[in-house]
């Protein structure tokens, strides 16, 4: 359905995987899609671990970086935390240019980010 963003959401054990399906989030109606599907996991459904896979974006709005940033302070508020995984050198740099690399944690991959909240594969 054009328009919304499209999240495959998974526990790992206490940890929230969010891969994010689409390859560009700009659009307005997709990005407060996206908050919406989000801030649900954190306000109404308590997860405090959440890792958001960016392996297949390649583009995404000023306005997508402001969800992040409201879902960072909601996660932070109940004792949370989020980290961003696969993300492309040149989305790395919006946030470098920005300084939200200052703000997220950053993992390489799915796993590193796992890794992250004490999850490894080997158990």
């Amino acid at each position: 359905m054009a328009g919304t963003a499209r999240l495959l959401i998974h526990p790992i054990r206490d940890v929230t995987v969010v891969t994010v399906q689409d390859s560009s989030i700009l659009d307005s109606v997709a990005v407060e899609a996206m908050g919406e599907e989000l801030y649900d996991l954190v306000d109404n459904k308590a997860r405090k671990k959440l890792v958001l896979d960016f392996t297949k974006v390649q583009f995404l709005s000023s306005s997508a970086l402001g969800v992040l940033i409201t879902l960072r302070k909601k996660a932070a508020a109940i004792k949370g935390d989020v980290v961003l995984c696969g993300l492309r050198k040149d989305l790395m740099k919006v946030f470098e240019i920005t300084n939200l690399n200052k703000v997220f944690t950053f993992a390489p991959t799915e796993e590193k980010a796992l890794a992250h909240f004490g999850i490894t594969t080997a158990g």
